[in-house]
């Protein structure tokens, strides 16, 4: 170690004395020299290693998140308005009475034309063509036909996108080849940018020598000497900082780039990285993701003006966004155009037309707010986004916009009508959840997770959990019209049906945490009362009761098969719903009534797209039968009875008259607001409350019913019956029979008592009436005609003489 400190002792010592000895212009020109070699070796080396162009995979492509796309079914009433907007707002233009093309649609009072572009974004790709729908009086689509007049029963509108998932870059991107990008728009590019592009090797000498000359007699810079292959590369590896230093790395890599790759290679590189503006705060790269940002098209339908305006914005996409200056985009636009003209690139006619042509953008569609708590949502069931371009969703843009607007409304109107429910002093201000899907497939079709996501990213809908209260109730009485399964022995009768009488009086019982005491809503007990007046009317004790008698493990259970997986206790206060659920668990446990026992996965996601190719929806376990569709139904029926006449009937108040089925749900504390119900193809689940559990002072048909309502009235019509999601209501499955019963006792009505029809599992109807007399198959069937034309004494001297019979039948046997 020492030695070697005295041998790099002697020779420092010894060039010391050298280069003290030489004269010092010498000793500056040859250091400048060294300077200079050093630096060129050092450019040179940086330019081999890193001025290649970086393969697609590796370039900063944002992840955009499209809604799912439209669907047009033969049969469906066609929401006019709605479908109208949704094409606007993709930049589909109405046509102008010479025909419909690419991109443009058409919609009259009998009947819809669309020239649908090609969906180059969704798993399924497809080609561009026409949709010809006819309408009837009523806007139902009565036929469907393609462009060539082959009959189509569905079709598919193009997706709109709700948002996009960028890096840390907040660069996007949507990349083309460059047989995608029409001759125009590259003859603008070579003509505004680089004439001699196919020409020079990386640097063109002549243009920076006229440069040079131009900006030393303006005393200023006003021309760039820049080949397109130099701003390329300062573009995919130098920093906008002009210096010296700068634009000698920037001409190295430039001859290095033209050594290793083709012009057109180039080119496309260029095309694809070129800045073009902002779309918020993400950056707006290349002329795919402008195309569609500007003009709502594939880069290849774009037209000669519109390729004009996008090389107009190379110079400045801020100065001449079309959006912010419209006047310096038409300006700048028009130069582009002229230049064009007098290169040669396009005839005087061409110029003429382009130069006239008005400003045609897309409409800038307004946010669709709380889709970021969905977007959010199909992230995490993602497990991210590395390596997708592209992901297609299960959203309903027209249903989350309906569910933003009926949550925000709703919760300004409570704070109204109820000041105590105001921010205030509290400091937390009043949150909502809304979950709607589709009970047969499980797809999300609207999620809001609460007031404000700028505020709070907290998703209600899906991470909340609070008790449930009354809306828990439909699956206690699952419980007990489902006939029982264990051990996957053959099904036995079920311990109940909804005419199963029940008694609502006070009840006790001892619990090992204390006595249990549940109450009605209002204090109030009625007696003997069948099960279905026990669901309609929401009465607890007789719910309790039945709890107990079914028995926890039991209801537990039956929770699990309806999708439930939040800690389910086994106490008695669980037929009360004083478990923990979320809005999405409960709208999914709802969405097997309404699919007639048939137990779908919840998802948002349709389909995804990597940055190679299309790919199917990650997969998801596939859905099963968990109880069969009469036993569903047996709920379903008192859950409609519950909207008509029962906890739920403020729905017809509030304007929606479809048909539904639906249970409202409070807390003991009214710390949370319920409202979950369906119809044959939506479930919406809302919940309302504060995050910590301040008290509403409110029942859930107070606070959570007029959304709900809301929402199904704008997502369905009035009537039920309106678009995709519309139906025209419930029809009785097979397995199911209509007895009369007796209220008062359960049993079956006849002759002599009163009797009200009720649906039973077939086989499990009460089989002596009320009067005592027994039904077997043996009965005596009287045909109701006969009995109509009877008199009243007639009626009597016949039941007198039937009951005879039927009691010396009974001594025989």
């Amino acid at each position: 170690m020492a030695l070697g400190a005295q041998v790099a002792w002697r020779w420092g010592s010894a060039l010391r004395d050298r280069l003290s000895a030489m004269p010092r212009r010498t000793l500056l020109l040859r250091g400048s020299v060294g300077l200079a070699l050093a630096a060129a070796v050092l450019l040179a080396g940086e330019a081999l290693v890193r001025a290649r162009i970086p393969e697609e995979s590796g370039r900063a492509v944002a992840t955009r998140i499209y809604a799912r796309p439209p669907l047009l079914v033969r049969g469906m009433v066609l929401g006019r308005e709605d479908t109208e907007d949704h094409l606007r707002r993709l930049g589909y233009r109405p046509a102008r009475g010479d025909g419909v093309g690419i991109g443009e649609f058409y919609l009259g009072s009998r009947g819809l034309v669309v020239g649908r572009r090609p969906f180059r974004h969704a798993a399924d790709q497809r080609d561009p063509g026409f949709i010809v729908a006819r309408l009837d009086h009523a806007g139902r689509i009565t036929r469907m036909e393609d462009g060539e007049g082959r009959s189509l029963s569905r079709a598919s509108l193009e997706p709109e996108l709700i948002g996009r998932i960028s890096g840390e870059s907040r660069e996007d991107r949507l990349p083309v080849t460059l047989e995608e990008v029409p001759e125009q728009l590259v003859q603008a590019v070579l003509t505004m940018e680089d004439r001699r592009f196919y020409e020079h090797a990386g640097l063109d000498f002549r243009r920076i020598g006229a440069a040079f000359l131009a900006n030393f007699e303006a005393g200023r810079v006003v021309q760039g000497g820049s080949t397109l292959t130099q701003q390329l590369v300062k573009n995919l590896y130098l920093s906008p900082r002009r210096s010296v230093f700068r634009k000698l790395r920037e001409a190295v890599m430039a001859v290095v780039l033209e050594l290793r790759h083709t012009k057109e290679e180039i080119l496309q590189a260029y095309l694809n990285e070129i800045y073009l503006g902002q779309d918020g705060a993400v950056g707006i790269h290349g002329v795919g993701r402008a195309a569609d940002h500007f003009f709502g098209k594939e880069v290849g339908a774009l037209s000669l003006e519109e390729s004009a305006l996008l090389v107009a914005l190379i110079r400045g996409p801020s100065l001449y966004s079309p959006f912010r200056n419209p006047e310096a985009a038409l300006e700048r636009r028009d130069l582009v155009l002229r230049l064009m003209r007098e290169g040669g690139a396009i005839t005087e006619a061409e110029y003429a037309e382009a130069s006239t042509a008005p400003l045609r953008l897309r409409k800038r569609a307004e946010p669709i707010r709380s889709a970021r708590y969905f977007t959010d949502f199909v992230r995490r069931e993602l497990g991210g986004v590395e390596g997708l371009r592209a992901v297609v969703t299960t959203l309903d843009p027209r249903l989350q916009r309906a569910a933003e607007a009926v949550v925000r409304g709703g919760l300004a109107r409570l704070e109204r009508s109820y000041p105590w429910l105001r921010e205030g002093e509290a400091g937390e201000p009043l949150q909502a959840a809304l979950v709607a899907l589709d009970p047969r497939t499980g797809e999300i079709l609207a999620m809001v997770g609460g007031r404000d996501y700028g505020a709070s990213q907290f998703n209600r809908a899906t991470d909340a959990r609070r008790q449930p209260g009354s809306s828990f109730k439909p699956i206690v009485a699952l419980s007990a019209l489902a006939r029982p399964r264990e051990g996957g022995d053959v099904p036995r009768s079920p311990p109940f049906t909804l005419a199963s009488v029940l008694q609502d009086v006070p009840l006790r019982v001892e619990t090992p945490a204390g006595l249990w005491e549940p109450a009605n809503y209002d204090r109030e007990y009625s007696g003997a009362v069948t099960l279905r007046e026990a669901l309609e009317r929401s009465l607890n004790v007789p719910f309790a009761r039945l709890g107990l008698e079914l028995g926890p493990e039991r209801i537990v259970g039956t929770a699990r098969e309806m999708g439930i997986e939040s800690p389910l206790g086994p106490y008695p206060s669980l037929a009360l719903g004083a478990a923990e659920v979320s809005p999405l668990e409960m709208a999914r446990a709802f969405a097997v009534l309404a699919a007639e026992g048939y137990r779908a996965q919840p998802t948002g996601i349709l389909g995804v797209v990597s940055a190679a190719e299309g790919g199917p929806a990650p997969s998801r376990p596939d859905g099963y039968q968990a109880f069969e569709p009469a036993e569903t139904f047996l709920v379903t029926s008192a859950l409609r009875g519950a909207v008509e006449s029962g906890t739920g009937r403020g729905i017809r108040d509030h304007g929606f008259d479809g048909d539904v089925a639906a249970k409202s749900g409070t807390t003991n504390d009214y710390r949370d607001g319920w409202f979950v119900g369906y119809t044959p193809s939506l479930v919406v689940a809302v919940w309302v409350g504060f995050d910590h559990g301040r008290p509403l002072d409110l029942p859930g048909a107070g606070v959570a019913l007029p959304i709900f309502a809301g929402f199904l009235r704008e997502a369905l019509g009035s009537d039920g019956r309106v678009g995709s999601w519309g139906s025209e209501g419930f029809e009785v499955p097979a397995g199911l029979e209509r007895v009369e019963v007796d209220p008062a006792t359960g049993l079956r009505g006849g002759w002599g008592c009163r009797g009200e029809p009720e649906l039973f599992l077939r086989g499990t109807a009460p089989r002596v009436s009320c009067n005592g007399i027994r039904v077997d198959d043996r009965s005596f069937r009287v045909d109701e005609r006969f009995l109509g034309a009877l008199s009243l004494r007639d009626g009597e001297e016949l039941l007198r003489a039937l009951r005879r019979l039927l009691s010396a039948q009974g001594r025989g046997r």
